[in-house]
């Protein structure tokens, strides 16, 4: 893909998102996301009404009149986009590629944050972290990451989320809004998101085709594992051939959905051709 096909891209995928992130995310993401909590503003005398815990008992001894404390919600936050580009997001069907829609999601929950003046940052990981953009805010900003996540070719095609996780851990200290994308046919990372999900307000997006939840009866097939490069015959026709892939795949799905209940972290599902605007919109609704 040249330049020019790439510049012309983001453009697309900029008047979509940013549409969908004016008109129907900005409010939810702002009600839905709190900022980090108070911070302090100033000191002023006392009035009939205010709350006496909130006394500065060092000023009010100093002016002998009772002052108080003022504080203000501190709304600026920094979303961190945490993207899977392993091989198995390039798996689609008629309704696209799983990328593609990982791709939108990604712009539009950058978009939203900010229209709220927030920090964006992004993380590309496999088994390995493939790229990190520390957050910065600005429209720019948000289109650097835009071309990243389409033109970006990783190094690695297998996936370890709790990689990504460890890694966020270390260079996100301060509470971040994180936004974990991946098809998640992977375990092994309750134990990092665990310790990310005390920080961070963290929320898990599976983006997940249709055809990935049941094996196809098609008879002898070759078939290419896209985070391993291996291909192997398989006899499609064998029914308890397709009833153990659906097993694997259905203890995936099941346990991305207890790991982040039990870790107190947020999980939305979406397929490649459904409404990701409606999971999300849901989901935001119901925090």
């Amino acid at each position: 893909m040249d330049t020019k096909e790439i510049l012309k891209k983001v453009r697309k995928i900029e008047i979509k998102t940013r549409r969908l992130s004016d008109h129907i995310f900005s409010g939810e993401y702002h009600t839905s996301f709190k900022g980090r909590g108070m911070t302090f503003s100033e000191v002023r005398q006392y009035q009939f009404g205010d709350d006496v815990r909130a006394i500065d008992w060092n000023v009010t001894a100093r002016y002998n009149e009772p002052h108080i404390k003022v504080f203000e919600e501190e709304r600026e936050l920094t979303m961190m986009l945490m993207v899977d580009v392993s091989g198995s997001e390039s798996f689609g069907t008629q309704n696209g590629f799983k990328k593609d829609i990982v791709t939108e999601i990604a712009a539009t929950m950058a978009f939203s944050a900010t229209q709220n003046n927030d920090k964006i940052g992004l993380i590309l990981f496999s088994d390995e972290i493939e790229l990190f953009i520390p957050p910065k805010k600005g429209k720019s900003h948000v289109l650097r990451i835009i071309r990243e996540l389409i033109e970006f070719h990783p190094k690695s095609k297998k996936t370890d989320v709790a990689q990504a996780l460890k890694f966020l851990s270390g260079v996100q200290k301060k509470k971040a809004i994180v936004f974990l994308i991946s098809d998640f046919i992977t375990e092994g990372y309750e134990h990092t998101l665990k310790i990310a999900a005390k920080r961070h307000d963290v929320t898990g997006v599976r983006v997940y085709d249709h055809r990935e939840q049941q094996m196809p009866n098609i008879g002898m097939v070759n078939m290419l594992d896209a985070e391993t490069g291996a291909t192997q015959l398989v006899n499609t026709g064998s029914k308890s051939v397709r009833m153990q892939y659906e097993k694997y795949y259905d203890d995936k799905v099941q346990y991305f959905k207890e790991t982040f209940s039990r870790c107190g972290a947020g999980a939305v599902s979406t397929r490649v051709d459904e409404s990701y605007v409606t999971k999300l919109l849901g989901y935001f609704k119901a925090r």
